[in-house]
């Protein structure tokens, strides 16, 4: 948790690998995951760089294994996950990988070549047993002659004038949704000068190319003509016609029949020798294509990340540049020495200066991870700035409570979110490809606290399901009204609402001990007290939010060395804050702890004062809060106004004059070389940009390039850049209060929203019978309805809206006052993704 409140410090690491030992250093790296290397041949093309063969084989090789898995999970099976850490191999083992990847790729595409082969003969030899079935008594239809007899003969007897004319055959199968097209297109090609018979296959059968089943028509055409027969040749060839051989006699026929079903046992035979083949070469892919991959992605990785590092003059070693943690550098070391021993020369690793803005390492663990999450989707900060997430923590649950705020809302939440934790273990639930089940479980302990405080703030709401609880016993006395008003069965009769008076003796015995009176929510003013509890505390949340928000910008001042802001933009912005919005704030606090419930209908309205002091004027029928009101407002007013120009014109002018300051050092050191190099040592150490970082502020490098010594401001950028930040404090800091109503607003939507459910539902199911058997059966359904709408209304659609406003009010209200977000993170080389 320490660098969680501000990033760790990072260094720029120099390496000098040998080349013997380089891959094996960066192999270790990689499995410890605790650097990023800096691309040093960023110039130089991919296809230039030194091991670019290698990573081509590398992708040859995944090229490979792609195919070998794609073959595996169309065979219906699954690859198991390696067990253990699986280093990456060394770089004479990948000739022999490759050669036993590709031997066992060939082996496998020739074995599904053979079985798609004989999957084709078998299907044509089932299509050519169907069409002969179907042809067992082909309809030789006879033609309308001289005599109309069925048993006229087809052919006029030898020597007549048609001797010449014989009777064809075309026998063959097509597909079901092509058999009507067929037969349409072959009678009117054919004029009618043909016989077509079609009929459906008595099982549907399997198409080898697609793997699914189909049903066939088995069709037999009788025609006379050799031009006919041509066309009909040429139509079943466009419609992709399985044509078969076709015997006129019925001895013929059958014979070949016994034949076909001969070879179609015999060929099943063989298919099935071939299927339990390849589910043999099937099973020592799926025992070595696991490892072989991770360790393949591994050696690729390793080969690009050389690719990164330049070589030496002597081409002895490899030059490379990392980001490391430095309190990871004696691991770094004492691993370099370690995988370099074997080659006798040892590696180097030394800090180098930088001037480059060095990227954030934040650490986080399964807690912390969501609301890390929550703040670098707004952009992650620069380095080592203050991180938001640990106050984001406490206060991202409790403002979306404050919207929230029901306790049987929130325990149902709770409830879920605490069934993810406590199954955050199990591997079924870490390997759910749901999209939304892996959002609501990366954030399994943001909604837990969610729903806890949700829970915290409906006992302060007393709201269960929009019903009150009585806890406590309640703070305003009835019979005390009743006596002492005199309340008799004729006032009862005309009044349906009753005024309970604080001001009479023994009706209000003192506030709630935790939480709201549960009688308000008897009271027909409930909604006018709740509207200004909640505006108040609302205002109240927001000024104490946006306060702490800018307090936390005085670490990040005193951290980079820039004290002058303190003075000059941090106590302009508290004053301006807090004497406006900090002086709400305190009368409205000052207004609950100085009124009585007995005088409050005579009490001042805090609204027309807070008017009344930007228009320095006064109203005769609002009574101060007290004594000298008027003064401390005016004073306030005008002290507030007064920080805008120092906001303004304070920083630009400061660096301007230490500027100035320091080009009359190197004027006056130009005079006098003996103490020139005394006056740049004085330089340097006074430069915003050679802190102990090694960096400076954005503002303060305007228009500056990185390599040069000093900042050269550009009194232009300087001063738009900060009449910019003026403006967009002061203006914000009235629109950021407002925004804060949200969540007065959406708090009573929830509740206002619940009421509505239970009245609509449940009180309705509640009264329709009395008899218990009639209310049992008919609370069934309607309870039913309730717990659905509940869960889709209030708990999914009602949340998602406040953790909307929640996000806005922390990215928007909050971090603005001291978080930049414009850093980028450190991404170490790791193969932690790759074993995965």
């Amino acid at each position: 948790m320490g660098s969680m409140f501000r990033g760790e410090e990072v260094a720029l690491v120099q390496l000098f690998l040998p080349t013997a030992a380089a891959y094996t250093c960066v192999s270790q790296l990689g499995e410890l995951g605790l650097v990023e290397f800096r691309d040093l041949n960023a110039s130089v093309s991919a296809f230039q760089r030194r091991f670019v063969a290698d990573v081509r084989r590398c992708e040859e090789l995944e090229k490979t294994f792609t195919f070998l898995q794609e073959e595996v999970r169309r065979a219906g099976l699954a690859l198991p996950v390696p067990e253990g850490r699986l280093p990456a191999p060394p770089p004479r083992d990948l000739l022999r990988i490759q050669e036993e990847t590709d031997r066992l790729a060939q082996e496998l595409r020739d074995v599904r070549g053979n079985q798609q082969a004989l999957q084709i003969q078998l299907h044509q030899l089932r299509l050519h047993l169907a069409v002969l079935g179907q042809g067992q008594g082909p309809p030789l239809a006879t033609a309308q002659m001289d005599g109309p007899s069925e048993r006229t003969p087809l052919l006029l007897s030898p020597g007549g004038p048609h001797k010449d004319l014989r009777v064809n055959f075309v026998a063959g199968a097509v597909e079901r949704h092509k058999a009507a097209a067929l037969e349409r297109l072959l009678w009117r090609a054919c004029r009618g000068f043909l016989i077509a018979s079609f009929r459906e296959t008595e099982q549907q059968l399997v198409d080898p190319v697609t793997g699914e089943p189909a049903t066939w028509m088995a069709f037999l055409i009788s025609y006379w003509g050799e031009q006919i027969g041509q066309k009909i040749r040429k139509i079943t060839d466009c419609f992709h016609c399985h044509i078969f051989p076709f015997l006129e006699q019925e001895q013929a026929r059958r014979a070949a029949l016994q034949q076909l079903q001969q070879q179609s046992q015999e060929l099943q035979e063989v298919l099935g020798e071939t299927e339990r083949f390849l589910s043999q070469v099937l099973g020592r892919v799926q025992q070595l294509l696991p490892p072989r991959q991770v360790q393949v992605r591994k050696m690729k990785a390793v080969y690009l990340a050389l690719n990164q590092c330049s070589v030496s003059t002597t081409h002895k070693c490899l030059i490379a540049e990392v980001w490391c943690a430095t309190r990871d550098l004696p691991a770094l070391q004492e691993a370099l020495r370690d995988s370099s021993s074997e080659e006798g020369v040892s590696a180097v690793a030394h800090r180098i200066p930088c001037r480059d803005m060095p990227p954030t390492l934040i650490r986080t663990n399964r807690f912390t991870a969501s609301f890390q999450g929550i703040v670098d989707a707004y952009g992650v900060g620069r380095y080592q700035e203050v991180n938001p997430a640990p106050y984001t923590i406490i206060t991202f649950p409790f403002l979306f409570a404050v919207m929230f705020g029901d306790v049987g809302h929130g325990l149902l939440m709770f409830l879920f979110a605490l069934a993810m934790v406590l199954a955050e273990d199990r591997p079924a639930v870490k390997t759910a490809q749901n999209e939304i089940w892996r959002t609501f479980f990366g954030g399994r302990y943001l909604l837990l606290l969610m729903g806890l405080f949700s829970v915290y703030t409906g006992f302060i709401y007393n709201e269960c399901f929009s019903r009150a609880t009585t806890i406590f016993p309640s703070g305003w006395s009835v019979a005390a009204m009743a006596n002492q008003s005199g309340w008799s069965d004729a006032f009862l009769a005309q009044h349906a609402v009753l005024t309970l008076d604080p001001s009479v003796n023994g009706v209000f015995l003192g506030p709630y001990p935790f939480g709201i009176d549960p009688v308000w929510s008897l009271a027909a003013n409930h909604l006018s007290f709740l509207n200004s509890f909640k505006m108040k505390m609302s205002v109240i949340l927001g000024v104490t939010h946006m306060t702490f928000g800018v307090v936390l910008g005085v670490f990040n001042h005193l951290h980079f060395g820039q004290r002058h802001r303190l003075l000059l933009e941090t106590l302009p912005e508290l004053t301006f804050l807090l004497g406006l919005f900090g002086y709400l704030v305190f009368l409205v606090v000052y207004k609950w702890l100085s009124v009585s419930a007995a005088g409050a209908a005579s009490a001042p309205s805090i609204l027309i004062h807070f008017i009344n002091m930007f228009l320095f004027s006064r109203s005769p029928t609002n009574q101060p809060l007290f004594p000298g009101q008027e003064v401390v407002q005016s004073t306030l007013v005008v002290l507030a106004l007064a920080m805008v120009p120092v906001l303004l014109l304070g920083t630009p002018l400061h660096l301007l004059r230490r500027q100035r300051r320091r080009r009359r050092r190197r004027h006056h050191s130009r005079r006098d070389p003996a103490g020139r190099q005394e006056e740049d040592e004085a330089g340097l150490l006074d430069s915003p940009e050679v802190s102990e970082n090694g960096w400076g502020s954005d503002e303060e490098k305007a228009g500056c390039p990185e390599d040069e010594k000093e900042a050269k401001l550009v009194p232009s950028e300087v001063f738009m850049h900060q009449a910019i930040h003026t403006i967009e404090f002061c203006l914000g800091c009235i629109s950021n209060t407002a925004s804060y109503l949200r969540l007065w607003a959406l708090s009573l939507a929830h509740a206002q929203l619940s009421e509505v459910l239970w009245a609509m539902v449940m009180r309705l199911g509640l009264g329709m019978g009395r008899e218990v058997g009639v209310a049992a059966v008919a609370l069934v359904p309607i309870f039913a309805a309730f717990a659905v709408m509940t869960v889709a209304i209030l708990l999914v659609m009602e949340g998602l809206s406040a953790f909307l406003h929640a996000l806005r009010l922390h990215w928007v209200e909050f971090q603005n006052k001291f978080y930049s977000g414009t850093g980028y993170k450190l991404s170490p080389f790791a193969f932690a993704l790759e074993d995965e």
